[in-house]
């Protein structure tokens, strides 16, 4: 929307303005272009709405559509060279209105508002209207000066898909001495609006349509445009096929001072075309072949050529999309690539490749321990030319200055640990490369021993077992044979330490091996128990046997181990030989068992809300107890009676004398259905003959009574229909559940011998007693209620619902208004489909 100063206006004080409006429509629907719409111009010294005059609607303005133009076509701008270019039939429309306005301080607002965009736009969320507007600056901006705002061209790019795009939104500003600065800013959205022409367009502040992520205002394509703040021209890379929301601020200043800011709102279409771009890959070496892979990420490329730079033959070309060439010969070739070529759309693009095979970079690592260099050295091979340079990183944390330059270091690290070591090497053709490797570096030599005790009988011999790398030696020389080897056979006559030490290249290390030597076998087995039949129980015995064996073993978890776990539903005696080598002993536990005691809670009852259920309960045993006790009014009997809030699982347990430790369990749940909540709906009014829908709910059966005029009472949703000898009738509703459990809730119905209509008091005083304090509608005979709205008198609207008995308080932004008559204005909807509007006036009271 823009302005156009065109000289003073008729009145005292005034300026005369065109005001136009520019509206696009896009090929795949939206709003047909209407005669002419309603804008609404507000002062932005007090808010309030300027009454209309000239073609005026109500508090609005009309703005007519102009002939010629009409509706027009917007032009279309094609890149040079497009692949399908799309079919964009844009049309336009403008509407204009001539305007006197009286100077002020800070200008004017004149808005028009929508309810709609079209469908499936990407970058902002559905249903969202429109709201465009022009802001006149005043005599704070201008001082004594006039203003035009700047005039947006009419055309359209075409923008392709993940392609670069040009988008112009430069404007030209009638005013010479103005400069102009863009930005992408907040389109806003259509705030109340209810249709296309909507009539009543509101006051400023207006809300900016919500983007979705990852769409901003400022990034309405997402990160890959932007916008020349002195041009107004959008470039960058576009996103994918669809509609996206775009709006463009001009700040205008003059004499560097910001007087006016103006917008414009285009969806743009992002459309499934391909503009035509040769892009190959980047140039490099290559050192790991001769053959050479090819690729390219051209568009619009309807053919390829590609020119491999090998001089030696002509067969040195391919129009496949991603070739690859065998070179014949090391060194550097230029390559190009060409697409479309012969056309008027062609492109070509050049790059280098170098072509060295047969460079593999590797080292090798000796060392020992942490306080010894450890060695490094270079096994690199290269085909062609030399290795030139070497970069090593030993991986020291402990300093900074653990790299090399030469070809074979040496390091010697501060500490033990893994380290990360990496050889950087290049060759004189320009081949780099990387080869990694992790070490551990020791503290001394890794030794362990197979076991680090263990036990033998006196007359038995065990060998040992030391486990690593280097020269062993074990001592002392007791009863010892193979004394220098990793496993020494040894038969002490008693028990004896033997020591290990390990010498690999310098670094030492040591361990040990506590050899025991007994004559007997010692063994105490668990005294006899009794457990609850079929229960688990683990059997133990105190030994330091190796091995030992229990029998029975069909019901044992595993009879070689030393404290199994058996399971039996019969009394039985268990044996048990434990062994250290040849040398063993005996001993035996009797398990006996005893039956669990007898529980039977009973059925499980289900109840309906706040009522009660009697359990009934059985126990073989001596005694027994309910859990929880909680709603219980006896816990102490097998009989209680149980009134639970909700559902509640009991258990009893039952407990006997004869042996078992357990009790034996049982439950019951006592299940609590929901509490009803029966609804019959609001009071409601009807006209004589109205028929009127019930909506009950809260139940699965329904029964209303008395059946005054309804058409069934065994229903949730019957009808019903009145007669001019009914004043009022006061229905009850009782529903049930499926097991019979109920609630109910009434309902009046008031019938009025008149006409459907909608009854507004003439007064009401908003004292806060409690009595008439506010005023509303009391609709009659209505389905729907369009609006009810109030207005004081200068016709600022102060009040507005759609909602039946819905009412005002008298007061205008929490602020009390005075006694005064204000008047108000009513439009609905009878129940016959025919459309009410009254009007009137209601007199406040203070």
């Amino acid at each position: 929307m823009r302005y156009t100063y065109l000289g003073p206006g008729s009145g005292p004080g005034s300026n005369s303005f065109k005001i136009t409006l520019w509206l696009a429509r896009g090929e795949n629907g939206g709003a047909q272009f209407a005669p002419f719409y309603i804008v609404a111009i507000y002062d932005n010294d007090n808010g309030l709405k300027i009454q209309g005059t000239q073609g005026s609607t109500g508090n609005n303005w009309q703005i007519t559509q102009d002939n010629p133009p009409g509706i027009a076509p917007v032009p279309i701008i094609l890149p040079t060279c497009i692949q399908s270019p799309p079919t964009l039939n844009y049309t336009y429309a403008t509407y204009s209105m001539i305007v006197d306005l009286p100077s002020n301080q800070n200008g004017y607002t004149i808005t028009f508002q929508t309810c709609c965009r079209i469908s499936g736009i990407m970058n902002v969320g559905n249903n969202i209207g429109s709201t465009y507007n022009c802001v006149i600056p005043g005599k704070n901006q201008l001082g004594t000066t006039t203003d035009s705002s700047p005039q947006f061209g009419p055309s359209v790019n075409v923008i392709c898909k993940n392609a670069p795009f040009t988008l112009n939104f430069s404007a030209a500003d009638p005013d010479p001495g103005d400069s102009l600065v863009y930005s992408l800013c907040n389109a806003y959205g259509g705030g109340a609006a209810a249709n296309a022409g909507f009539d009543d367009p509101a006051a400023p502040p207006y809300m900016p349509v919500p983007y979705t992520s990852p769409y901003t205002s400022s990034n309405p394509f997402g990160t890959g445009a932007s916008i020349n703040s002195q041009t107004g021209i959008i470039t960058g890379m576009a996103p994918g096929l669809g509609k996206y929301v775009v709006c463009v601020c001009i700040a205008v200043y003059r004499n560097g001072l910001l007087i006016a800011t103006h917008r414009k709102d285009l969806i743009v279409d992002v459309s499934d075309c391909e503009l035509t771009i040769a892009n190959p890959m980047p140039s490099f070496v290559t050192c790991d072949g001769s053959t050479v892979q090819f690729s390219h990420t051209s568009t619009g490329a309807n053919s390829v050529f590609w020119d491999f730079g090998d001089v030696t033959t002509l067969a040195d070309t391919s129009n496949i999309n991603n070739p690859s060439y065998p070179y014949t010969d090391t060194g550097v070739y230029t390559i190009k690539l060409v697409i479309n070529r012969g056309t008027s759309c062609a492109d070509s693009v050049t790059r280098t490749v170098g072509v060295y095979p047969g460079f593999y970079p590797g080292f090798i690592t000796t060392g020992s321990c942490f306080q010894n260099p450890y060695r490094f050295t270079d096994t690199t091979n290269t085909r062609y030319g030399l290795v030139n340079s070497w970069r090593w990183n030993f991986g020291d944390p402990a300093t900074i200055a653990d790299t090399s330059r030469i070809k074979n270091p040496q390091w010697i690290y501060a500490g033990p640990g893994p380290k990360s070591v990496s050889l950087i090497v290049t060759n004189s053709k320009g081949c780099i490369d990387t080869a990694a490797v992790v070490i551990n570096v020791l503290d001394k030599p890794p030794l362990s021993v197979a076991f680090a005790d263990t036990l033998i009988c006196i007359t038995d011999a065990v060998m040992l077992k030391g486990i690593g790398t280097g020269i062993f030696s074990w001592s002392p020389p007791v009863n010892i044979i193979n004394a220098n080897t990793a496993t020494p056979t040894v038969s002490p006559p008693t028990s004896q330490w033997y020591y290990v030490d390990l010498d690999d290249n310098g670094c030492v290390n040591r361990d040990s091996v506590h050899v025991r030597v007994v004559n007997v076998v010692t063994l105490a087995a668990m005294g006899d128990t009794t457990i609850c039949q079929g229960d688990a129980i683990q059997l133990h015995v105190i030994s330091d046997g190796l091995s030992f064996t229990w029998t029975p073993a069909a019901n044992l978890d595993d009879p070689t181990r030393k404290n199994p776990i058996a399971v039996t539903s019969t009394t039985t005696p268990y044996n048990v030989i434990a062994r250290i080598g040849s040398c063993t002993a005996t001993d035996q536990v009797i398990v006996s068992t005893i039956p669990y005691p007898l529980a039977n809670a009973g059925n499980s009852p289900t109840i309906c809300y706040n009522t009660s259920a009697q359990l009934n309960a059985s126990i073989v045993g001596s005694s027994f107890s309910w859990s929880p006790v909680t709603y219980l009014n006896n816990p102490n009997i097998l009989d209680p009676i149980s009134t639970p809030p909700r559902t509640t699982r009991y258990i009893l347990s039952v407990f006997d004398t004869l042996g078992c430790p357990k009790p034996g369990k049982d439950t019951v749940i006592v299940t609590v259905n929901p509490k009803l909540k029966a609804y019959a709906g609001r009071d409601t009014t009807v006209v004589v003959n109205q028929p009127l829908q019930f909506n009950g709910s809260g139940g699965v059966n329904y029964f209303w009574s008395p059946s005054t005029g309804l058409t069934r009472t065994d229903i949730y949703n019957p009808i019903g229909v009145y007669g001019s000898e009914i004043d009022s009738v006061k229905y009850k509703l009782v529903v049930t559940d499926a097991i019979g459990c109920s609630d109910s809730a009434y309902v009046t119905v008031r019938v009025f011998k008149t006409s459907p209509s909608v009854f507004v008091p003439t007064a009401f005083t908003p004292n806060n007693n409690g009595l008439n304090d506010v005023v509303r509608p009391i609709c009659v005979g209505i389905q729907k209620l369009n609006y009810f709205s109030i207005y004081n008198r200068w016709g600022q609207l102060v009040f507005t619902t759609t909602i039946d008995k819905q009412g005002w308080d008298g007061t205008i932004n929490g602020r009390n208004q005075d006694s005064a008559v204000f008047v108000w204005m009513v439009s609905a909807v009878d129940y016959t489909g025919r459309t009410i509007f009254e009007k009137g006036t209601v007199t406040l009271i203070r």
